[in-house]
C-alpha cells in the first residue's frame, strides 16, 4: 500500500534531485571530504582469518589447526597492490581486536574462554575480549601480534590505501578482561555495584541474586570439541543482561547470550530515561579505546549497532575525537531509516549502512521477486534517505548479508550486474565491496557454528574456496581462476575505478529519468535510468534488472537538455565496455538495445 502511494506521489515531484551535500553547520572534516572531487570511497571488507587462508581441508567444526587461519603477515603489499588497482581507497579489516575463542592461547598468557559462552571454534569477532588487543589467532608470532597488525596498518598506507576497522561499543564478551590496558585504565565492571541491576556509574547491567544460565542444547565446538570447560555452565552471578538487550539470567539460544550490554547511562526498566551528566564511566573508556586505535594510524571505524548506543554518546566522542584527529572517518550500522538524521547530524557519523533501503530493493530486483520494481530505488533517495543520500554507504555483500552467487541470494554473480551499476553510481557516497564477492563465492556449505545459510562465516576456521582461486597461494594473481571468473574480477575492476575517478560519478548531480520515460518505447518498472553530471562529464547510467533483453527509447527532457548546452547528434561511450552508441537528434532520445540483467555508463 505504501508503495503505491508512493507511485502516485512521485509522479508530482519535479525531476531533478541534486546530490545531497551537508548543510552549513555539519563538521570541517565533512566539508572537506565533500568538496573533494574524489572523495568517493570504494571500501574493501576482509577479514584477515579467512582472506589469507590457502589451507582447503574445510572439515565441518575444524580446529584451526585442520582448518588453517589466515594471518596479518599474508596480507603482502603483492596482495594490497591488486587491491588498489582494483579501484579501492580503503581496506576495512574485520575482526582484528581480540575476541572469545575456543583455541587455548594460556601458554601465551592468554586467559582461556569458556566454550559455553563462545558461538564457533574461532569465535565471534564481535564478542570482544580485550578492546586493546589484537586476535592472537591472526599472528605468526603470537607474543609480537600488534607489532604484525601495526605493520600491515604501515603496508596499507604505502600501498595507497586507508584503514579501517571495527569498533564494537554495544556489548562485549562475557569473559572480557584486558590484560594490556593502558595505566590508569580500569576494565569494565572492576568498579561496579552488582547490587544494582542499573547505577549510571555501572558499567553493565546486573540481574541481583540470580546466576547466569548457559542455554540449554547448547553443543560448543561441536561433538569432536572437547574442552574441561565444556560443561553447560559459566560462573557469572549475579548474571548480566546481553548484548542483544535480554535482561534475563536465562537467555535464549537465539540472544547474543556469549556477549554483555554496555552500560551508556540508560535506565531501560524505566522508559530508557537517559542519565548522562555527569558522563557515564563507559563513555571515557570507550573514548580511550577509540583514542588508542587511532593513534596507531587508523584512518576511520566502521561502527557495530550504533542505534543500541544513545546517540548522546557519538555527539560527544566523534567530535571529541575529531579535535585531534581530524580526518577520521566514522561508519554507523544502522537499520532504522526514521533515526539516520539524529545519528548523521546529531552523532556525527560521516556515513550509514543502507541496508533497509537500497540493498533491499536491489536485492528483490535481482532475484526477480514479483513485487520488485525500479521505483522502489526512487524511493530510498527521494523518501527513507532524502537529504542524506551522500552519507549512505552501498553495498550487495557483506559479512551479514548472504553471498550474491549463493542459491539463498541470486545463485548467480552476473544477475547482479545492473544491482552493481546503481548501487555503486547512485550517489556519491561509498560504495564496499566484501572479499570474494569479485570471484562469484558461493559460500554454499556449512562451517560449523554457521550453518549452509549463503554465507561465509564469521564465527569458524575456513577456507573461502573461490577467493582462494583468485589467493593462488599468496601469488594474488587470479591463477586459478576460470575464465568466467577473471571476467567477472574485471567487471568489478572496472566499474570502481570509473566510479572513482569519473568526476560525474564521484562528485556530480543526480537527475532522474524514469518520470520522463515512462511513456516512451521500451519502458518498464525493471530498468532504472538517471544522469549523473558535472559541468564538465555527462554521464547517462541505464541498468536493466529484466532476465530477458530490452529495447529502449531513453529521452533527457528538453530543460535538462538545455541546461547541459546539449543538442543535435549525440555520440555515448559506454565506460564500462568501450562500446559506442550514437543518438542523431538527442531531442528525439537514444535508442539502445540492453542485454539481460546489464547495465550501461554512457559518457558524452
Amino acid at each position: 500500500m505504501k508503495r503505491r502511494n508512493f507511485l502516485i506521489l512521485a509522479a508530482l515531484l519535479p525531476a531533478v534531485i541534486a546530490v545531497a551535500q551537508p548543510k552549513a553547520n555539519h563538521s570541517k572534516t565533512k566539508k572537506s571530504m565533500q568538496s573533494d572531487p574524489n572523495h568517493k570511497l570504494v571500501i574493501y571488507q576482509l577479514l584477515p582469518r579467512l582472506f589469507g587462508n590457502a589451507k582447503t581441508v574445510n572439515k565441518f567444526y575444524g580446529s584451526i589447526e585442520e582448518n588453517g587461519v589466515g594471518k596479518f603477515n599474508d596480507i603482502t603489499d603483492a596482495g594490497l597492490q591488486e587491491l588498489k588497482k582494483m579501484g579501492f581507497t580503503h581496506v576495512w579489516y574485520t575482526g582484528v581486536i581480540e575476541h572469545a575463542t575456543m583455541t587455548d592461547y594460556s601458554a601465551y598468557g592468554i586467559h582461556p574462554d569458556d566454550p559455553d559462552v563462545v558461538k564457533g571454534r574461532a569465535g565471534s569477532p564481535y564478542a570482544v575480549k580485550d578492546y586493546y588487543d589484537v586476535d592472537p589467532d591472526l599472528a605468526v608470532d603470537v607474543k609480537n601480534r600488534m607489532a604484525e597488525y601495526e605493520a600491515l596498518i604501515k603496508r596499507t598506507h604505502t600501498n595507497g590505501m586507508q584503514v579501517l576497522m571495527d569498533f564494537i561499543p554495544n556489548h562485549v564478551a562475557r569473559t572480557y578482561h584486558s590484560d594490556v590496558m593502558p595505566a590508569g585504565v580500569r576494565n569494565f565492571g572492576e568498579d561496579d555495584d552488582k547490587t544494582k541491576s542499573f547505577d549510571p556509574k555501572n558499567d553493565f547491567y546486573y540481574i541481583p541474586g540470580q546466576p547466569f544460565k548457559v542455554p540449554g542444547g547448547y553443543n560448543p565446538g561441536g561433538d569432536d570439541f572437547h574442552s574441561s570447560l565444556k560443561d553447560g555452565h559459566f560462573d557469572e552471578n549475579p548474571a548480566k543482561a546481553t548484548g542483544n538487550d535480554a535482561f534475563t539470567a536465562s537467555p535464549s539460544i537465539d540472544d547474543w547470550f556469549e556477549t554483555l550490554k554496555l552500560n551508556y547511562g540508560v535506565d531501560y526498566a524505566n522508559n530508557r530515561t537517559g542519565h548522562f551528566d555527569p558522563i557515564p564511566p563507559v563513555w571515557q573508556k570507550m573514548y580511550d579505546i577509540l583514542n588508542f586505535w587511532s593513534n596507531k594510524g587508523i584512518d576511520g571505524f566502521r561502527c557495530d549497532m550504533v542505534e543500541m548506543v544513545p546517540v548522546e554518546f557519538w555527539a560527544w566522542v566523534i567530535p571529541k575525537l575529531k579535535e585531534t584527529h581530524p580526518n577520521l572517518i566514522f561508519i554507523g550500522e544502522a537499520y532504522n531509516k526514521n533515526e539516520y538524521g539524529h545519528y548523521l547530524f546529531k552523532g556525527h557519523f560521516d556515513y550509514l549502512y543502507d541496508k533497509v533501503g537500497l540493498y533491499d530493493a536491489i536485492k528483490r530486483l535481482v532475484r526477480n521477486e514479483g513485487n520488485a520494481t525500479t521505483w522502489d530505488i526512487n524511493a530510498v533517495w527521494n523518501h527513507d534517505c532524502k537529504g542524506m543520500d551522500a552519507h549512505m554507504i552501498r553495498f550487495m555483500e557483506n559479512h551479514d548479508e548472504q553471498r550474491i552467487a549463493s542459491n539463498d541470494f541470486a545463485g548467480n554473480p552476473w544477475l547482479a550486474v545492473p544491482g552493481m551499476i546503481v548501487t555503486a553510481t547512485l550517489n556519491t557516497g561509498p560504495v564496499m565491496i566484501y572479499f570474494g564477492q569479485e570471484v562469484g563465492e558461493p559460500a554454499t556449505t556449512a562451517e560449523g557454528f554457521s550453518g549452509a545459510d549463503g554465507r561465509s562465516s564469521i564465527f569458524d576456521y575456513w577456507g573461502v574456496p573461490e577467493h582462494q582461486k583468485w589467493l593462488n597461494n599468496g601469488k594474488f594473481d587470479g591463477g586459478q581462476l576460470s575464465e568466467d571468473q577473471k571476467n567477472l574480477r574485471n567487471f568489478y575492476s572496472k566499474l570502481l575505478n570509473t566510479v572513482k575517478d569519473n568526476e560525474a560519478l564521484s562528485s556530480g548531480k543526480f537527475y532522474e529519468l524514469m518520470i520522463a520515460n515512462e511513456h516512451n518505447t521500451g519502458f518498464n518498472t525493471r530498468v532504472y535510468m538517471y544522469l549523473r553530471y558535472t559541468d564538465k562529464q555527462k554521464v547517462l547510467v541505464i541498468s536493466n534488472f529484466n532476465r530477458n533483453e530490452q529495447h529502449l527509447n531513453v529521452k533527457l527532457p528538453a530543460d535538462l537538455l538545455q541546461q547541459l548546452h546539449v543538442s543535435g547528434a549525440v555520440n555515448f561511450t559506454d565506460l564500462l565496455n568501450g562500446t559506442s552508441y550514437r543518438a542523431n537528434d538527442i531531442n528525439n532520445g537514444l535508442d539502445i538495445t540492453l542485454p539481460a540483467s546489464s547495465g550501461v555508463m554512457l559518457k558524452f
